[in-house]
Formats: structure tokens, sequence, C-alpha cells
């Protein structure tokens, strides 16, 4: 071998140790059918001005059976397409290169969005240019992509940007892969020159995920490509039968990627000039863990861009040069593909050992059961990168994953093999059996295993105290091979000779001796290395593959793993047509009886808000409530620019709600009948001024189909003036107007100054986006009205006075007055605090800035962790939930969860992208703010759309709750919470975590 490179790479891997001393730790046409469309309506979107408009349009009025299509041409859209809580949709293009959806001024974050949805199907477009992902399925059953493209301009958000147009996206599309960049441009390294490529540069600034499908079952990708995403090109996340086929990858972090997946297939896709090409994992802290994957007659060469991910996010530790990755995932049948052209290797088979061990104790740490046959192995592991000494020193050299093909290389040499890497490369460990007991659930009872004994976890569970593997072991304590097995390799592959054939590298074995070499001659420095780790045990790698070979050596192979099937899709036809327009004018423009509401127009979409007589004054939303309908309040509001809430509910005439707590469901509601009609209008005060003005007022409708399905519906009506009269407009495609407030809180007594030119007044589809819970009544259902955020007395939220304050509710505890009043029924026994007049036999949510107001000592640490619980419910839970929008985050904000890895002490984020993480690595560090995730996204330093949470309905920053959490995580946050040894330890490993 060429001694210079050696030398090189020897002495950079040893800078990467001591850094971690000094700083701490061409295809076939398709086949299969297409779900949506043939009998229902098709919505036309032509490029030009109004494309934006009459996408918004379509999306909102989207029925069973429909179509929307977009014709021939380059489209400049101003927010994504979203499709919620409806079925068998088919939304279609002209082709992957006749029709580019160009997102690259978007207000959302998506270009394609599906939102529980069963039965969609998109084709034949490009999506282009998105801030963060560019398709995205979200709790879909039975999701298409076919033909579809996702991709970033070339150097996207930077100043080397080639940005695809309308005037030239017919040539700027499709990129070749013929050489691209292997080292990073910022890497302070002269002797690393090969930073750019002919074909296509990579950006950090790119969208996160190309084709992105999560949380959903039978899901097909097929005929599409992705290039260019900072994380994953095409990724299935924690999904149930998802097959991805005769696609391809480019320049993306990783290629391909399935995730916590319950029966995937990667076959006929091709990854090329990505970081990595295939990976096939578990993570940790999720809902569900995976297993049974195929992947057969793929092909994966030359991934070998430099890792472009943001320095601390899980991707950044893919190391340049891998065909595939394996990790705590089992059972794999690996067969008939082609693995070539990778600096680092073909296979990299690995587990957490070496990523860095995560509290989540439900998560096995280790990839058993692969089996490898008919595989093409040429040209890997023969151009092993050097540390990547830009990410090193960005991180404060608390990543050093780029170190790791180099220690491999170190491993190789000190073992006879030379200084590369292989065709396949294993860490070389697996688990003892320990003498943890089965796991529980909260009630100490097992939970359900599957037909081998193994336990089927997920964060639901407990995080227990051990990890439970006996399952892999027979009653002597001897493990079950080869079922239990790392991996088969049969002796049918084809292995060129050209690279090192295999290698048992011994994970990080041995690895701590070089801490003690002495660099100060670094003539001798080869010497040094050899003389001090060939003769350690376990530092040298092994090359033999015998024990891989199943048969001979266990007596049998693995058996095949059965093919995945997506069953046909079955419309459920529930979901009635558009009412027609006689029907909407007879219900709206009925004669209604002064004082009442017009209750039988709950079925349709009225024009025009004051068509409901839903107050006193149809120009006043604040004034006094016709019919029943009685005013409310909530402990802790939803944070929306300073806006005051005006919230109204009209429970039907002879009818009751039903009262329900949170502890059967963390996301239940007070059940209301058929016929509910809950009003909130955000209004915007002057108090010098003594004014105050309604910009809009969403109403949510609980309906019911003809086949008898009760769903709610949202409705957007947005406030103007004409001829001196105030009328609010329904509005389903939302908008933004300039809003601006100068006012006291009514509960802190501190004053909020201020205005934005863009608060948002959202569609009825970003609507859903909160409202849509899969363990929650079907559509825009509400998010409130719980028990415990109506447990106090009625006063209103503006210092203003307003007709609402008349309501004989003022100054009653709501839950006491509904249930006296014949509002509510199945009422516990309520007993009232006269002094504070809260309910003290139910939950509550404190008012989130008032000391003491959770019933502990004003500002101790009780009460300021449970006012911050009460804010971050009320704001963030609706999403991030184990069945909301955010719950493939596995991070979870109910107030009834204990504060551990769920709740965020020192959990990794999942899919923050760059932008989310703000260069930060765990949700909540300790005693430390300035170090955490959650207060970057609520704060001042986040100003990006791809960098705000909430992601809808702020555009600026609620300092007195900014300011709060900030104070919790510095002075209550400590090293007794659970998970919070994670922060410092870094997992262990050497990619740390």
């Amino acid at each position: 071998m060429n001694i210079t490179m050696m030398y090189r790479g020897i002495f950079a891997a040893l800078m990467a140790v001591l850094l971690v001393a000094c700083n701490g730790a061409g295809r076939d046409e398709p086949g299969g059918g297409t779900v949506g469309g043939g009998e229902g309506r098709v919505f036309v979107i032509e490029p030009g001005v109004n494309a934006t408009a009459d996408m918004v349009e379509a999306m909102v009025q989207v029925k069973p059976k429909d179509v929307i299509e977009f014709a021939e041409g380059y489209f400049e859209l101003a927010t994504g397409l979203q499709i919620s809580s409806t079925e068998n949709i088919l939304v279609r293009g002209q082709g992957m290169d006749k029709t580019v959806l160009s997102f690259k001024n978007s207000g959302s974050q998506e270009g394609f969005l599906a939102s529980t949805v069963r039965g969609i199907t998109v084709e034949d477009l490009t999506v282009l240019d998105t801030p963060g992902d560019a398709f995205k399925l979200q709790g879909v059953d039975h999701g298409t992509l076919r033909r579809v493209r996702a991709l970033w301009s070339s150097g996207r958000n930077t100043d080397e940007e080639d940005t695809i147009t309308a005037d030239n996206y017919s040539e700027k599309m499709n990129i070749a892969c013929t050489d691209p960049a292997r080292h990073n441009p910022a890497n302070p390294n002269p002797l690393e020159t090969d930073t750019t490529s002919p074909d296509y540069t990579v950006s950090v600034a790119s969208g996160r995920y190309g084709i992105y499908p999560v949380n959903s079952q039978n899901i097909l990708v097929e005929y599409s490509e992705s290039v260019g995403a900072s994380d994953a090109g095409i990724y299935v996340g924690q999904t149930d039968n998802a097959i991805i086929r005769n696609s391809r990858a480019a320049f993306n972090v990783f290629g391909f990627e399935i995730e916590n997946v319950r029966g995937g297939e990667y076959v006929d896709n091709l990854a090329e000039c990505n970081t990595g090409g295939f990976l096939v994992y578990d993570l940790d802290g999720l809902t569900r863990y995976g297993q049974r994957t195929r992947m057969y007659r793929n092909h994966a060469r030359n991934n070998n861009t430099y890792n472009f991910a943001e320095p601390g996010s899980i991707v950044s530790n893919v190391p340049r040069g891998v065909g595939m990755i394996t990790l705590a995932y089992d059972k794999i049948d690996v067969f008939d593909n082609v693995f070539e052209n990778h600096g680092t290797a073909g296979i990299v088979h690995t587990s957490y050992e070496v990523l860095g061990v995560p509290g989540d104790r439900r998560l096995d740490l280790y990839t058993e059961g692969v089996h490898i046959w008919g595989n093409t192995f040429r040209d890997n592991g023969n151009d092993l990168p050097q540390p990547d000494l830009a990410t090193i020193l960005a991180s404060g050299g608390s990543q050093v994953t780029s170190a790791f093909p180099m220690i491999v290389g170190l491993k190789n040499l000190t073992g006879g093999a030379g200084y590369r890497g292989g065709h396949i490369i294993w860490d070389g460990y697996l688990d003892d059996l320990s003498d943890c007991p089965y796991p529980t659930d909260d009630q100490g009872q097992p939970i359900p295993q599957d037909e081998d004994g193994k336990p089927i976890q997920g964060n639901q569970y407990p995080n227990p105290e051990c990890r439970y593997n006996a399952y892999k072991f027979d009653d002597q304590g001897e493990r079950i091979k080869p079922k239990w097995w790392s991996s088969c390799i049969d002796g049918d592959n084809e292995f060129a000779d050209d690279s090192l054939t295999y290698a048992n590298f011994h994970g990080l074995d041995g690895l701590e001796v070089l801490l003690g070499l002495d660099l100060g001659n670094p003539a001798n420095l080869i010497a040094a290395v050899l003389d001090n780790v060939a003769s350690l045990p376990n530092f040298p790698s092994d090359t033999d593959m015998s024990p891989h070979d199943c048969v001979a050596e266990y007596g049998e192979n693995l058996p095949p793993l059965d093919p995945i099937v997506i069953p046909p899709f079955v419309p459920s036809g529930t979901i009635d047509p558009a009412p027609g327009d006689e029907l909407v004018k007879q219900l709206c423009e009925a004669t209604v009886a002064a004082g009442q509401i017009n209750a039988a127009a709950y079925e349709v979409n009225c024009p025009t808000l004051d068509q409901y007589h839903l107050f006193s004054d149809p120009q006043d939303p604040m004034s006094l409530p016709n019919g029943r309908g009685v005013p409310f309040v909530l402990n802790s509001k939803l944070f929306s620019d300073f806006s005051t809430k005006y919230r109204v509910a009209y429970i039907p005439e002879g009818q009751k709600a039903l009262y329900r707590d949170g502890q059967d469901n963390i996301n239940a509601t007070i059940l209301f009948p058929v016929g509910t009609i809950l009003a909130k209008t955000f209004s915007f005060a002057d108090e010098d001024a003594q004014t105050e003005v309604a910009a809009e007022t969403r109403l949510l409708i609980k309906r019911k189909t003809s086949g008898g399905q009760v769903y709610w519906d949202g409705l957007e009506y947005i406030w103007s003036e004409e001829n001196g009269q105030r009328v609010a407009h329904l509005a389903q495609g939302g908008g933004s107007v300039a809003v601006s407030w100068d006012y006291t809180d009514v509960h802190s007594g501190v004053r909020h100054t201020g205005s934005t030119d863009s608060y948002l007044l959202p569609n009825a589809n970003q609507c859903l986006t909160c409202h849509a819970n899969d363990d929650a009544e079907t559509g825009a259902a509400p998010i409130g009205p719980k028990p415990r955020n109506l447990n106090l007395p009625f006063s209103s939220e503006s210092p203003l006075a307003h007709g609402v304050d008349a309501h004989p509710v003022a100054g009653q505890n709501q839950l006491m007055y509904w249930c006296q009043n014949g509002l509510m029924g199945n009422c516990p026994e309520l007993v009232l605090n006269p002094v504070t007049g809260y309910v003290t036999s139910v939950e509550r949510n404190p008012i989130f800035n008032v000391p003491g107001d959770s019933g502990h000592p004003a500002n101790s640490d009780e009460d300021i962790e449970a006012r911050v619980r009460s804010y971050l419910e009320v704001n963030c839970a609706h999403c991030h939930n184990p069945r909301g929008m955010a719950q493939n985050t596995g991070f979870y904000m109910d107030v009834f969860r204990p504060v551990n890895d769920t709740y965020g002490i020192c959990k990794g984020p999942t899919a923050t992208g760059s932008d989310g993480r703000g260069g930060h690595e765990y949700d909540i560090v300790p005693g430390s703010a300035a170090d955490s995730i959650v207060p970057f996204r609520l704060g001042f330093e986040a100003d990006k759309l791809t960098e705000k949470m909430p992601p809808l309905a702020r555009s600026v920053v609620d300092e007195e709750a900014f300011e709060l959490i900030t104070r919790w995580i510095n002075d209550v946050v400590d090293e007794t919470y659970p998970n919070a040894d994670a922060c410092s330890s870094g997992g262990g490993g050497i990619f740390g975590r």
C-alpha cells in the first residue's frame, strides 16, 4: 500500500481521538392500481399567478374519488399542498419532467403533505426546493407515490446555488452521478482537494427528507427519485408493509432508509452518489420497533459524497462510502444486489455499542438474523475517508464519527489485511444472556410478544431497568443459532478480489491504547501504533468469515422471509359528497327567531358567519352569544401572536356534552353531541385606544354522514369591513394579515406591545394538522376543552369590556356551571374551593404565568415545573403525543407523562433537520437551556420557518413562556431526572448521541 497515505490516515485518526480526550467525550412501466379518481370531480391547476389559490381551493374541497390535476409547466407555489382526513384521492401531474411544483418561496415546510388519509396516490410530478420535506405521508393507510421526484437546486441556500427556474428547469432536473465530492470543503486539511462535483453541489441547507412516509401502513413508492436531501432521500419509517421499488436516490446523505418498519422491501432500486446507499435500522425512543425487511436486486454504487448533514444529527454519523448499513434491526434478507465502488465498505453491520448506547432500554442494540446471498461485491473499502476535522471542531470534539473508517483501517492493518475497509465489515458485538425480567406495562402486566417470544416494545410502555433478551437463548443459556446469530453469509456471493472480503473489527475494543501514544516523534508514529496495538486481543480485525457459513457451522440456514404484500384498497364509503348550492342557500338563509342560533345550518358551510346567528351583535363576535351559547376560557391557552381569544360552545337544545378526563385518553376532550358548534374568535386589543378588532373566527362543527359516521369540520371566517359593516366571510383557503397589539395580560399584569405583518389565517387543511389525532374523533376534533383546562372561574382574556362579560357564567367555575345548568352530563362529584374558585376533586392544569397557581409554593421547583408542563401541553402536546402529527418524534408533552427521555430529557431529535436543531444535540439538557432544542425553537433565535415551533400561528415569541421554560431548564431540571446522564455520557460510543 501507499505508505504516505497510510501515515496520513493513522495520523488523522489519532488526531480525532485526541480531540475527544481534550474536549470531553431505466425502468419498466409500473404495474398495480391507482387509488383515487374515476368517478369524482377533477380540479385542474394551471401555472400562473392564480396557481396557489386554485390549489388551496381544490385541496380544501377535495372529496373521495376526486382528482387534483396539475397541468404541464413550472409552478411557483406560496404554500404546500396538504390533504387531510379524507380518502380515495388522486393527485397527478403530466410527468416528472413536465410538471414542476416549486416551493422555494413557500410558507409551508412540506411540499406535499398527506395526514390521516385512507387511500391516496400522487404521480407524475416533481416537487422542488421545499424548506423542509418534499413529500410527507403521516398516518396514511394505502399511500402510493409513483413517478414523482423530490429535488433541491444544486447548492441550495448557499452562495453557489444554481437555482432551477421556469426558464431552465427542462435542462437542470436530471442529475447525473459521475464524480461525487468526497471531502468537506470546510475541512482545514490541505490534502483533501476533492471537494466539488461536476454533477451537483450538496447543501446542509436543503430540505430534510425527499420522500417521507411515516407512521403509516401499506405504502408503495415506485419509479421515483430523490436528489439533494440533507437527511434521507427515500425513507419509510414506523410503518407496517412498505415497498420501495424501481426508484433512484442520489446526492442525499442517505439514499434509502427503512426505519422501525414492520415488513419492508427494497427491490430494483439505484443508490448512487449519496453518503450512504441503503440503511435498515431501528431508532430508539419511538412507539414501535421493526423487523423483517427484504432487500434484493438493488444497485448501490459510488456512494462517496462527504457527509453534509448538520453535525450532531443522527444521520451525520453515517461514514462516507458505504453501500448499506444494518443497525439494531432483526431479520433482513439481502440477495441479488450489487455493491460497488464504496470507499469504506459494501455492507457495514453494526450496533449501538459503536453508535452510542441510548437510554431507551426497550431497544435491542443488535441486528440479528441477516441473510446475505447471491450478491456481487466490487471495489469496496479501498478509499477510506480521513476524519472530518471541520465537523469535529464544529461539535467541540463531541462528534468524531468520521474517525470510524480510520479505526476500521487501523484494525484491519494490524490484523494483516492492510489499511482498508472491505466488502463486508462487522463490529463483532452481540449480547450475553442477561437476568433481566420480562418487561411489563404501567399496570405491572407483561407486554405483548411476537411468535419468537420477543417483546413488542415501544415507548407507550415504561422504560425498564434493563434489557430483556432471554428469547435469544435456549434453556442452557446458549445463543440460538443461526436464528439469533448476527448473519449468515452464503457461498454464492461474488466477492471481487480487489478488496478485503470480510472483517470483524471488534468494535471499539482496544481503542483506549491510542490515547496513550506519544505524538512527539511523528517519524515513529506508525511503528508506535503497531507496537502498541498489534498484541491486544481484540484490536486487530478477524478476517475469518467461516462463523457466518451457517450451514457448515450450525447445521441450517436462515429461511427466506416471505414477500411483503399490500392488500387491495377498499374504500370505506363513509364520506358524503359536498352538499349542493340549493341546500346551502336554504339552510343558511333561513329565518331565525331573535336570540336563537340557526341550529339547522350546522350541516353546511355558510358563506358568512352571521348566517349561523351565533352572536347577539352579528358584527361583533365578542358580544353576548345567542341561544345556549356559553363562553369559556382555558387555564393556559395556545399562544397565537398575542391575540386574545373568545371561545363559545353551542350545545344543541335538549342535549348534553359528556364529561371525560384524561386518565383513559390523554387527548380526550369533553364529548360533545352532534350539532355542537365551537366558535373561537382571535382579536387584537389596543388598551390605550380602548379598541379590539377581530381578525378571524374559527368554527368546529360536529356533523354526521348519511352512513352514521361522526366527524368534525373546521371552518375559517375572516373579518373585514364592507360598506361600513363588519362581516366575516368563509375563507377556507386562509391567508395572512398584518396585526398589532398593546394590552396588559389579565393574569400576569405584563404589558405586551408589538406587531407582525404575517399573522397566519390558516386554511382548512392546516387546521387538521393540529386537530386530527388518530385517537380522537374523525376530522378537526377539538383540542382545548378538556376538564383540566376548564377548571377555573370564567373571566375574559381581554382587559377590555365586551358583551360576553354579561353572561351568567362570569365568575363561576366553568365545570360547575356546565354540570349544574344542563350543558354537561356524566359529571363526577365536584368539590369547589370557595377561595380559589377551582374544583379540587378533579384534575387541573395551572395558569402558566401565575406563580403559585399550581397549588405549590409560588416559584418553587414544583410550581415552576407544573406551570411549564401546562404551557407545553396546551401549545405542543396536540401534536407531540403518541397519536398526534409528531408521534414519529418519540417526544411527548402531556401532563401525565413522567419527565424522562420521552419528555425530552437528553433525547436526541429524530426529524428536526439542521435548522430545527439550532446546533443543539438534545431536546432538554438538564441545567442548560442554552444547549437545549426546546427553548431554541420557542425563542428569539429561531427565525426561519423550519426552526420555529409551533410551526403554525406563531410569528413572534411568547416572552413570558420562553423565560419560564428557560428558568425551568436552568434551575429545576438537574442530574436527578431520569435519563439525565445520557447528555454527558454521549452514549459511550464513537458515534456519540
